[in-house]
């Protein structure tokens, strides 16, 4: 300090210090290229020559030399006239969800000469949510650029990158519909996309902040609201709001089609034995005569659709996927039970149940034992009625009722024991023998 006020200088003199490695740039250069650019292997093959430097100061002569880095160059600005260019681009994000730390892919689109914004957030991302968050999008933009600036991403491209890249055929379809097409920019050109990739950040730091949703639709809908003011909020970069550009750009934009298709996806699946589908991890019931037939699943957004050839059999909500979920509607497990009509008694029955109440409760442990099949038990029992004498039959009904006896086969011999020597008259060693009952046939009848 004392010299530099004995200078009398206000001016800090420049620093003009010879580098160390100055003398060493040709053979640094040529070991950079004979170390495949290997940093590490020039600093040892220094070392070994006699060069006592360190690492950190072999890196800074390197780059302030331009030795394996590519010098850094001044970016343009790029000038999109209305409908000309919209740019799309995906993020991962961490937000809280159920009081939860939910890691989420948001989908943004950007319109280039509005700058309006739209964007969504979701669990997985792949081709089928791609669609389903462009079709959002284009309906909020109400129609489409001509031209779709994204990265080389391989949900859309499926082959190549930059100029080269080529689009995933469902992809291209999806584009064709809505008459605008993807195009990827060079690898490593970010800036080329630099619209949408600013607006991560800014929704970051904008919208998740102090923000807990209960779940992901709560989320998409507060995000939606949430947009629907930043375009409504005039910028400094901009004469005026992203709305107000929008109605003036709208007019150059792809109209969208008169009818604009659900997006689904379609799955072919068998139904277990246990009467469910599995999609993603997640079960969903289907009727039981389904059990063991091939069926087809329309998986939307938020719904999933069942059909058997071309019919409808069954709808359910949803389950996020790898939840591993089941959901059942209470029609297919609970089956609807057939109302019993009950027969009218037979005419063998209702007069067995008017004789005697011995008979009546010989028909009811019938009808109990048997079932459905007790009518041939009931007709064996009302011919035993027809057959003997009733007094006979009743004593052996009420003898069979006290000892809980109900077989008609049973009572019968009953019967007939009750009835040897009064009521058949059969022949015995000791007694003559009866009478032939015919007459002769040269005897005249008898006119009495």
């Amino acid at each position: 300090m004392r010299r530099v006020i004995r200078s009398g200088r206000a001016e800090v003199p420049p620093l003009e210090r010879a580098e160390r490695l100055g003398p060493y740039l040709d053979r640094i250069r040529e070991l950079h290229e004979r170390c495949g650019g290997n940093l590490v292997r020039v600093w040892e093959e220094l070392r070994a020559e006699g060069v006592k430097v360190g690492y950190a100061s072999v890196t800074s002569f390197c780059r302030r030399h331009e030795i394996g880095h590519t010098p850094k160059k001044v970016v343009g600005h790029y000038h999109f006239e209305p409908g000309e260019e919209m740019q799309h681009d995906t993020s991962p994000h961490k937000v809280r969800i159920g009081g939860a730390r939910v890691k989420v892919q948001c989908a943004s689109l950007i319109l280039c000469f509005s700058r309006v914004l739209y964007a969504q957030v979701y669990r997985r991302w792949n081709r089928f949510t791609c669609r389903v968050f462009l079709t959002r999008a284009l309906k909020y933009l109400g129609g489409a650029a001509g031209r779709c600036m994204l990265d080389n991403s391989s949900v859309i491209i499926v082959r190549g990158n930059g100029k080269n890249a080529v689009p995933a055929a469902s992809m291209e379809a999806f584009s064709g519909r809505f008459g605008f097409d993807f195009v990827a920019h060079e690898l490593g050109d970010a800036n080329r996309s630099a619209h949408v990739e600013r607006r991560f950040n800014y929704i970051e730091r904008n919208f998740y902040a102090g923000r807990d949703f209960t779940d992901l639709d709560d989320l998409n809908a507060q995000l939606e609201q949430w947009c629907d003011r930043v375009n409504g909020t005039p910028r400094r970069s901009l004469p005026k709001t992203p709305f107000e550009l929008l109605a003036v750009e709208r007019s150059a934009l792809k109209p969208l089609p008169l009818h604009i298709p659900e997006v689904y996806e379609l799955h072919t699946r068998r139904v277990d034995v246990e009467g469910y589908v599995n999609l993603h991890t997640n079960r969903y019931s289907v009727p039981p005569h389904l059990l063991g037939r091939q069926v087809e699943i329309r998986e939307t957004i938020d719904r999933i659709r069942v059909f058997d050839g071309h019919k409808l059999v069954t709808e359910h909500t949803r389950s996020t996927p790898g939840a591993r979920l089941q959901r059942v509607h209470a029609e297919h497990r609970q089956q609807p039970r057939r109302r019993h009509v009950k027969q009218p008694p037979s005419p063998e029955e209702a007069l067995l149940r008017t004789v005697d109440p011995a008979l009546a409760t010989i028909c009811d442990h019938l009808r109990k034992r048997y079932g459905g099949q007790a009518l041939r038990a009931i007709k064996r029992m009302h011919r035993i009625y027809l057959d003997y004498p009733t007094e006979h039959v009743l004593e052996a009904a009420r003898h069979a009722v006290a000892y809980d006896l109900h077989d008609p086969g049973r009572i019968e011999q009953m019967v007939l024991r009750a009835l040897a020597g009064t009521f058949f008259r059969l022949p015995t060693g000791d007694a003559p023998p009866l009478p032939d009952p015919t007459p002769d046939k040269d005897e005249p009848e008898d006119d009495a």
